[in-house]
């Protein structure tokens, strides 16, 4: 079996971080569109939320992503009283662009002005009871290129005062990716990444430009834990009951597709091979991608955060096992 180093670092940044983040949408609990559909992943209990992330940190987790509007405000709260005293051990990611009322748990709408920014900034370091966040990232993911543009120029602003260490756009065009990459502070591009589906031109990206790859959905929004049977239905807060077009593999009130199923089933063996869960199989395939690569699943539970955590001693997949993935999966 490969084995890996537990750490990776945040492209030209030079930040440490462990190989294995946490992302933190799941705990900021339930939040709605102004048109009622749910936007995250149903109730949660913030004492299990607290005791999760702690747990992570004693596993040697020591990066977490969250964002403003998670939970509208209610994800960061909950990971800066997480973190405590601890936060200087561990590093922060969070998000700007969207717009969201707390009191109603609403996300209203997006705004990409640069003056949004700063006023963004000011609210997530409260929440998060921080003076500085080590990776700030626009959470707009089909901004303007122009736009994009100006905003990169306010992060290297705050980079240059202190309040940032790094930045990152939260996007799955490459193109876009590449307006910040172009910048001396960004340190990353978050993407969509996991076994199902692949990013061959964001991973060229990173390893041109010298930048991380933090992958959101790497367990497939779930798919990847073999929890999910066809047919079941989620609880009505989770936003997998009522998927968005840019989620696919679920089908509304009806849970998990079938076909995306089957091909879990196909990449069961390879992926539980030498004593993994199916989704500690499916972490490995990402480490093996790209040595770039951060994959940061979600989690609501200490068990979660057990499970996630234990791929990291596992390692990465062998050369030999990816080529059975792509045998598998005919590419």
């Amino acid at each position: 079996m490969e084995t890996m180093a537990h750490n990776r670092t945040l492209g030209r940044s030079g930040i440490e971080v462990s190989a294995l983040g946490f992302g933190c949408w799941a705990i900021g609990g339930e939040w709605w569109s102004v048109d009622g559909q749910p936007l995250g992943w149903g109730r949660v209990d913030d004492d299990e939320s607290v005791r999760a992330v702690r747990r992570a940190l004693d596993l040697g987790v020591t990066f977490f992503d969250t964002a403003d509007a998670y939970g509208t405000g209610h994800s960061e709260r909950v990971l800066g009283r997480a973190l405590g005293k601890r936060r200087g051990d561990v590093v922060v990611a969070t998000k700007w662009g969207n717009v969201f009322d707390e009191r109603t748990r609403t996300r209203e709408g997006q705004d990409d002005s640069p003056e949004h920014v700063r006023r963004a900034l000011t609210a997530s370091l409260r929440r998060l009871d921080t003076d500085y966040i080590d990776l700030y990232q626009l959470h707009i993911s089909d901004a303007d290129p122009e736009r994009a543009a100006q905003l990169r120029e306010v992060c290297e602003e705050l980079v240059r005062e202190g309040s940032v260490r790094a930045y990152a756009w939260s996007t799955d065009d490459p193109a876009r990716a590449a307006v910040f990459a172009e910048g001396p502070g960004c340190a990353a591009v978050q993407h969509r990444l996991n076994i199902l589906q692949d990013a061959p031109e964001l991973l060229a990206l990173c390893a041109e430009s010298d930048l991380a790859s933090i992958d959101r959905s790497p367990l497939a929004m779930g798919l990847l834990t073999g929890k999910h049977a066809p047919g079941r239905a989620l609880e009505s807060g989770d936003i997998r009951n009522a998927p968005p077009a840019w989620l696919p593999g679920f089908t509304a009130n009806e849970g998990a597709d079938p076909v995306w199923l089957q091909r879990v089933d196909a990449l069961r063996s390879v992926l539980t091979s030498d004593a993994r869960t199916l989704a500690q199989g499916a972490l490995a395939w990402i480490w093996a991608r790209s040595t770039r690569t951060i994959p940061i699943p979600g989690f609501r539970t200490v068990a979660q955060a057990e499970e996630n955590a234990g791929a990291i001693a596992k390692g990465p997949l062998s050369p030999q096992q990816m080529a059975e993935v792509d045998r598998t999966l005919g590419r």
